[in-house]
């Protein structure tokens, strides 16, 4: 995913590494969850019989396939990274656009989180936690496995030739 000056932020000339493509299943998976309660209820109320067929059902049913396939489509594409030497990058959001930038000098501790569906299409998030209140985590997830863990260890290899 590269930098378009006129989607992305302004003054910004770093190219962005797209989030794997798993990373879009995992977020139907996630969307397809979120959406079964409302469907069921509205199967239920179309059950009462006091609306017309399809009164509720269709507008649900319809709302929920634009969720579970279009809209992490775009939650995808609109997330990228850019590690540089001393940095790491992140940029995220359709709506509220947020393009954070971590100096490896303010670093704390790196966490890599899995939790099921990530660990069965062999995805990770990468948090990178720093010094201060305001905003001091950022959070990439839908890396590879091993690249999580290989940036890690990158960050991790800079913080200590900092301190030495």
């Amino acid at each position: 995913m590269e930098n378009d000056p006129a989607s992305g932020p302004v003054g910004t000339d770093d190219a962005l590494t797209s989030l794997h493509p798993n990373h879009v299943k995992v977020l139907r998976i996630k969307a397809a969850l979120a959406a079964i309660p409302f469907v069921i209820a509205s199967l239920v109320l179309e059950g009462t019989d006091r609306l017309p067929p399809g009164l509720v059902f269709g507008p649900v049913a319809l709302l929920a396939l634009l969720a579970i396939v279009r809209v992490p489509l775009r939650r995808h594409h609109a997330r990228g990274y850019a590690m540089g030497d001393d940095r790491l990058r992140v940029v995220r959001g359709i709506l509220l656009r947020s393009d954070s930038v971590v100096p490896f000098g303010r670093v704390q501790h790196i966490d890599v989180n899995q939790g099921p569906l990530e660990r069965y299409y062999g995805l990770a998030a990468l948090t990178v936690h720093t010094a201060g209140t305001h905003n001091a985590s950022v959070h990439l997830p839908g890396l590879e496995q091993g690249l999580a863990r290989a940036m890690r260890e990158e960050i991790r290899a800079h913080i200590r030739r900092e301190t030495l």
